[in-house]
């Protein structure tokens, strides 16, 4: 830029009045304003004082400050020497002085020992003198506002540069993949419950664990639940495997049990929905109303291995209906006997079997029922005077049994005693055995585990949508569903 057009530049009004507002005449104009307006109040006149005391004295200092910029162009001009564009024009001696103007642009040129361009800061440049204040404001600390923001994307531009260089230095650095693992948030882990997708928002009422072995990869889960539908999965994705029940009516599903092997698996719902999936294939039959019962069934369980299969069905009048599936000299076979009601009538909650001859069923009645012949009999084993209502029952064997209540207590089993433990204060909704392991849900979400007989029950808070209304307990994994689709896995 010509010195002409910085002069043009820096001589307006408004790059002035910038300078004029850092200089103590602008401070004291400003309390002349305040102190003559305050007065006022004494008399209207006063206003007029305070308006001349501020306006006044920027502009007079403005004129006085164009006629010295002129005298000083006029000057200079005569004074420069006549300038050598040659490649070897000497530079000036050290010693001899600069004009102002040329200083204050050698200050904002660019620094030898500096990477960017620097720029001069205006009030280090102020003198207690107000016109030689104004005059280095005009002349140095303020420039042109094109060359600041040339200046500014430099700055940006190798500061950019510098990051990226630092950057990728520390990327090579011994230790930065070892900062980067920890800085990436840990995945969640498996051994946590932890909430699952469903593809549906249907109530979910129960869930089996249908393993193989004792590994967790080959395992199946299968849920039931509102409108017939059937989820599956192998591991955490879970899909439909029928929409709409094994008789494509509709009607909600209550139960599920695979059997021992985890070959195939039982579904039970209202209006004597029954049905049998393979879990190889996935296909379904259908053997809706057994017996032409069509009852709403609430429960299933199944004992043995697959194509020695025992169902145990129970409905809401307390009658318990037998099934057995198996082969014969035509191909499968399925037999019934029954129902029989081994307690007063009272609505069956819970029935499960530990193998194909020992199970329990318990009634919303306090009765709990013992078979050791695969359903084709039962004795009452208990409950005398529980407070709660029962929910749910599970087993690992003879003598050996746990039943859930809605006031939150478990009742444990163990031959002729009966003892009652204080799980939670909400109701539990489902109970499930393992061996020695215990696992109960809960409506208000949680899930209660005793990890051995004589451990204590701890409780866990999932993140689940809703209540929980079923729980199945594997080897290596353990699966909880409820309202709204709700699943709950771990492992």
């Amino acid at each position: 830029m010509s010195s002409q057009n910085a002069r043009l530049e820096t001589s307006g009004f408004v790059p002035f009045y910038r300078s004029y507002t850092k200089t103590w005449i602008h401070a004291v104009a400003t309390a002349g304003l305040t102190a003559f307006g305050t007065l006022t109040i004494v008399h209207r006149w006063f206003a007029a004082l305070a308006l001349a005391s501020y306006v006044v004295p920027p502009i007079v200092l403005y004129l006085r400050h164009g006629r010295d910029d002129d005298r000083a162009d006029a000057d200079r001009d005569a004074s420069a020497p006549e300038r050598d564009d040659s490649p070897t024009a000497s530079k000036p001696e050290p010693d001899t002085p600069k004009p102002d103007r040329e200083i204050e642009s050698d200050r904002t040129g660019p620094d030898p020992d500096t990477s960017g361009p620097s720029r001069a800061d205006p009030d280090t440049t102020a003198t207690t003198d107000a016109t030689g204040a104004l005059e280095k404001d005009d002349s140095g600390g303020k420039r042109d506002e094109s060359t600041e923001s040339d200046d500014s994307i430099e700055r940006d531009e190798t500061t950019g540069s510098s990051d990226t260089t630092e950057s990728t230095a520390a990327d090579e650095t011994p230790g930065a993949a070892t900062r980067d693992a920890r800085e990436e948030p840990a995945p969640k882990s498996k051994q946590a419950w932890h909430t699952v997708e469903a593809p549906t928002d249907a109530t979910l009422r129960d869930v089996a664990v249908a393993a193989a072995d004792d590994t967790a990869d080959s395992s199946t889960a299968y849920a039931v639940g509102d409108g017939g539908v059937v989820l599956a999965d192998a591991g955490d994705e879970w899909t439909a495997v029928i929409a709409d029940g094994p008789a494509a009516g509709g009607n909600d599903l209550r139960g599920v049990d695979a059997t021992a092997d985890g070959e195939a698996v039982w579904v039970a719902g209202d209006s004597g929905a029954l049905g049998r999936i393979d879990a190889e294939t996935g296909r379904h039959t259908d053997f809706t109303a057994p017996e032409d019962i069509t009852d709403n069934w609430l429960g299933v369980a199944v004992g043995g291995a697959s194509g020695a299969e025992t169902i145990l069905l129970i409905n809401g009048s307390g009658a318990v209906l037998r099934g057995t599936y198996g082969a014969d000299g035509d191909g499968r076979a399925l037999e019934w006997t029954g129902p029989e009601k081994p307690g007063s009538g009272s609505s069956l909650s819970g029935v499960a079997f530990a193998d194909d001859a020992v199970g329990y069923c318990c009634d919303t009645n306090d009765g709990v029922f013992e078979t050791t012949d695969g359903g084709e009999s039962f004795d009452r084993v208990g409950l005398e005077g529980a407070d709660g209502t029962l929910t749910d029952v599970a087993t690992a064997g003879r003598d050996d049994c746990l039943v859930s209540a809605d006031d939150g207590v478990v009742h444990r089993y163990d031959g002729p005693t009966w003892t009652p433990e204080r799980v939670a204060d909400d109701s539990l909704t489902g109970i499930a055995r393992r061996e020695e392991r215990a696992m109960a849900c809960a409506a208000d979400g949680a899930v209660h585990e005793r990890a051995g007989g004589a451990a204590g029950w701890e409780r866990t808070d999932t993140d689940a949508a809703g209540a929980l209304l079923a729980v199945s307990l594997g080897a290596a994994r353990a699966v909880a569903v409820g309202e709204d689709g709700t699943i709950v896995a771990r492992g």
